[in-house]
């Protein structure tokens, strides 16, 4: 009897520490998850923290972003984080409308920089669509910052990269991108 219920008080004490082992999670991971619950639950604040905003526009701007003023560095990353808020959050609440669930893989780390691949579901009334994400993240002093999105084999960044900025930039250079930033910015949020 003593040794049965030391068996079963192990199990007992195993069963009630194994939800904090699992708990345990992938400290690269955890920003996404922020990121995704904070979109979802209309915390755009909290979402946009998690973002590597300078990596961004290092990314977005190129050789054009070491060329830039702080202050035209600084007016870009604000302008940015407001359109993207303003733009594709919306967005993604509205495909999250349906939310079943999100898996995530494993992170990958090479150096600073990490990626996640998360599968979610989305449970429309007639079948379950699937949807693989991978996102980009890089090491900005002690924290990890979301980067990117890929989406069906598309990156955000990319995408924006060469169909908006690299064109404008070409035709007016920090001048005409800020300015179109503050205009599209001012039409978004008056709807």
């Amino acid at each position: 009897m003593n040794a049965r219920f030391r068996t079963l008080a192990f199990l007992a004490t195993f069963a009630f520490a194994l939800p904090a082992l699992a708990a345990k999670e992938d400290p690269i991971a955890k920003p996404v998850k922020t990121v995704v619950q904070s979109v979802r639950y209309e915390r755009d604040a909290l979402a946009l923290k998690h973002f590597g905003s300078q990596e961004q526009g290092k990314f977005l701007l190129g050789d054009n972003w070491d060329k830039g003023t702080d202050a035209q560095r600084k007016e870009f990353v604000t302008l940015f984080q407001d359109l993207f808020a303003n733009i594709a959050f919306p967005r993604v609440r509205e495909n999250f409308k349906n939310l079943d669930s999100i898996t995530y893989e494993p992170s990958q780390v090479q150096g600073p920089e990490a990626t996640v691949a998360s599968t979610v579901f989305i449970k429309h009334p007639l079948k379950t669509q699937e949807m693989k994400l991978k996102y980009r993240l890089v090491k900005e002093a002690a924290a990890w910052k979301v980067v990117d999105v890929t989406v069906l084999g598309s990156s955000m960044l990319q995408d924006i990269r060469d169909t908006q900025v690299k064109p404008l930039m070409e035709k007016g250079g920090w001048d005409l991108l800020l300015e179109r930033m503050r205009t599209e910015l001012a039409k978004v949020k008056k709807k």
